[in-house]
């Protein structure tokens, strides 16, 4: 029987295995051969796996910290991924940049040094009318009428409210009454002294022909100087009484409420019958008749970031618009800052004038306003 060749694996090679010494190095070729990958190898242990993660991690936090350092990269990036800046809430100050020594300027720099420095304050408030009045009642009384309404412009000396009180209207004709009383004393007083003083003189004559004594001499004197003393009370009686019906009157006059000044009738809490309080009584219970607010002269009381304070002075100009006239921006000048800042809110209030505001403007109206830095304070234009 004729011995069959022998394939090693992975080879193209037939050995015969006619003798011994054939059999042992085809025995030796097939150990050292490669043989296939077996389809059940294993995957890796899950140690390597953990392994792996935070090798990746670390190598990613590297990448990272690399382009936050470089920040010549950022300026490098085209335009359109560079982020705008955005302009400052409260004070907004565009300033040149000089480029370092050595260095020509790019073209941003350029552009920046060309634009003029532009820089503004902005705040909000209130409109505000310096000139308002709340009127009490100085006396009491009942009020008998109300000329006036809510919203009604009244002219200075206008007559408001009327009130009417029996006692003093009988105080002042009970005054009139002493004062005509006073008057009749006073009369009789001057009748007394006119005889004292003919007395006083019929017994002078006498004793100077020694036909009068001494002791009747000064009885002359003494009863002329009793009814020149009566005369002088008899007449501060009747100033007295005088000033009873002045005080009569001015009692009588306040129970007709006028207006102060010119203005418009902003709050109106008086109505026909009802009983008032005396003005200190009044203040105390918070029992007021009206109120009127002189709405020609109305300004804004703005707030503003008190980190501007340096750079504010009277007679700065901006703009100001109304949150109820959002289209009829207006010009405003400062007119005064606050003496002290705002603890609490860190703001400092602005007084505005108002230059030509819209008609309809109301005191509390909400404001928005806008104060130029570079104002040069020329007025001749």
């Amino acid at each position: 029987m004729c011995p069959q060749p022998v394939m090693l694996p992975g080879m193209n090679t037939h050995l015969n295995l006619d003798t011994e010494h054939d059999r042992k190095l085809a025995g030796t070729l097939m150990s050292l051969s490669l043989a296939p990958v077996p389809d059940d190898s294993k995957p890796p242990k899950p140690r390597l796996r953990r392994l792996m993660l935070p090798l990746g991690l670390v190598a990613l936090a590297a990448a990272l910290g690399l382009v936050l350092i470089q920040p010549e990269t950022a300026r490098r990036l085209p335009m359109p991924f560079a982020a705008s800046p955005e302009p400052a809430e409260a004070v907004s100050v565009s300033a040149n940049t000089t480029a370092p020594a050595g260095e020509g300027k790019t073209e941003q720099s350029a552009i920046r040094d060309s634009a003029p420095a532009v820089a503004e304050i902005t705040g909000s408030g209130f409109v505000v009318a310096p000139r308002m009045t709340t009127v009490f009642a100085k006396y009491e009384g009942r009020i008998a009428h109300v000329a006036v309404e809510a919203g009604d412009p009244v002219a200075a000396g206008q007559v408001l409210v009327t009130l009417d009180d029996a006692g003093t209207r009988f105080a002042l004709e009970q005054a009139e009454a002493a004062k005509v009383t006073a008057e009749l004393v006073l009369a009789a007083r001057v009748i007394d002294l006119a005889q004292a003083n003919t007395s006083l003189a019929r017994t002078e004559t006498l004793a100077a022909r020694n036909a009068a004594s001494r002791q009747m001499l000064e009885e002359a004197h003494t009863t002329t100087d009793r009814a020149s003393n009566a005369v002088a009370q008899a007449r501060q009686e009747v100033a007295r009484a005088a000033l009873s019906i002045r005080i009569a009157q001015e009692r009588l006059a306040e129970l007709t409420v006028r207006a102060p000044f010119a203005g418009t009738i902003t709050r109106l809490d008086a109505h026909d019958g009802d009983i008032v309080l005396a003005r200190v009584d009044s203040v105390r219970e918070s029992q007021s008749l009206l109120t009127i607010t002189d709405t020609a002269r109305l300004v804004i009381d703005a707030d503003v970031a008190e980190t501007g304070i340096a750079l504010l002075r009277p007679g700065l100009r901006g703009q100001a618009v109304l949150d109820g006239f959002p289209g009829q921006p207006f010009a405003v000048e400062v007119a005064r800052l606050a003496p002290v800042a705002a603890a609490e809110k860190g703001t400092i209030t602005l007084r505005l004038q108002l230059s030509d505001p819209p008609p309809g403007i109301r005191p509390n109206m909400a404001a928005r306003i806008r104060i130029s830095l570079n104002d040069t304070g020329d007025r001749t234009q």
